[in-house]
């Protein structure tokens, strides 16, 4: 009964990342070239205004500082680096090095939710690296060294977004806790779009749309099922299920792209779903379980 519960919330959550999965595409094929400022302030603000005006409650007490800490790392700052490494590299690198998050997740998960490093999610770790590499990474990848630090800085930050976000609990309901993120990632990452890319002199209809679906699915949608699955998933699981958008990604280059499938991306695909589900399926334990530390302290 408890892995259909996990499962259930599992697969709800995940259809986050599946529409993250996209970014990359959208990005490339409808969004004004060489913008990622702009990419990111758009996505996030006008979702977070819309959702603040809907809500009506601002954050109050610790919550200001907490919101605009957990706004830069899930929002502002990650979604700019994330734009970045869509610039410098092709998808599939930028899925290869951001397969990093997962082993940042667990550590920080460990040293600040208590949770214990288990074997099952280390080799899971291990497998889900090797399955993003047969997925999609090709002999003609091209590294980029500012693509790869904003990769390896957007798994940092959504790593710490992630645990913060589980040991701090939400206040709120959760339209209202991602419109405040959204908000203050949006607020952010204003400033530094004046000063360092300005505004295009013309959008066109085309970015407009890219636009569009950026703030309704990407962002509106995908992060209030994203931070729903906060209260439901551990921080590991959430992490794995980050996976979901690198096989969406690729999906989409073959159907939109033109891009080729071959066995080794199927077999890479195979191993990513099983890691994702072996974490979604592996019980999350304390360091120390609860009822020892309460006949400790008695």
């Amino acid at each position: 009964m408890r892995g259909n519960r996990v499962l259930a919330d599992s697969a709800v959550t995940a259809l986050a990342p599946m529409i993250w999965g996209s970014t990359y595409l959208v990005t490339t094929q409808l969004l004004p070239p060489d913008r990622p400022l702009l990419a990111a302030v758009v996505r996030a603000l006008p979702a977070g205004l819309v959702l603040l005006l809907f809500g009506r409650v601002l954050p109050k007490g610790i919550w200001w500082w907490r919101a605009l800490v957990l706004g830069t790392l899930n929002i502002g700052a990650f979604f700019f680096l994330l734009f970045v490494s869509a610039y410098h590299l092709p998808g599939g690198v930028a899925a290869l090095v951001g397969s990093v998050q997962p082993v940042i997740t667990l550590v920080l998960a460990a040293l600040v939710l208590g949770d214990r490093i288990r074997l099952p999610h280390v080799l899971a770790c291990v497998a889900a690296t090797a399955g993003v590499a047969l997925l999609v990474l090709k002999a003609t990848a091209q590294l980029d060294l500012v693509g790869v630090l904003a990769s390896v800085g957007g798994a940092i930050c959504m790593a710490s977004g992630i645990v913060l976000t589980k040991r701090w609990q939400r206040p709120v309901n959760v339209l209202l806790f991602t419109g405040w993120q959204l908000t203050a990632g949006g607020l952010v990452l204003l400033p530094a779009l004046f000063l360092l890319e300005g505004l295009p002199s013309t959008i066109t209809g085309t970015n407009a749309l890219g636009f569009g679906y950026l703030i309704v699915l990407g962002s509106l949608f995908g992060y209030s099922v994203w931070f729903r699955g906060t209260d439901r998933v551990p921080a590991i699981g959430l992490s794995f299920l980050g996976f979901c958008s690198p096989i969406v990604a690729t999906v989409l280059g073959y159907v939109f792209l033109g891009q080729t499938l071959s066995l080794l991306q199927f077999v890479g695909a195979a191993v990513l779903i099983g890691a994702i589900v072996l974490v979604q399926l592996t019980p999350v334990r304390k360091a120390v379980a609860e009822p020892e530390l309460q006949r400790t302290t008695s």
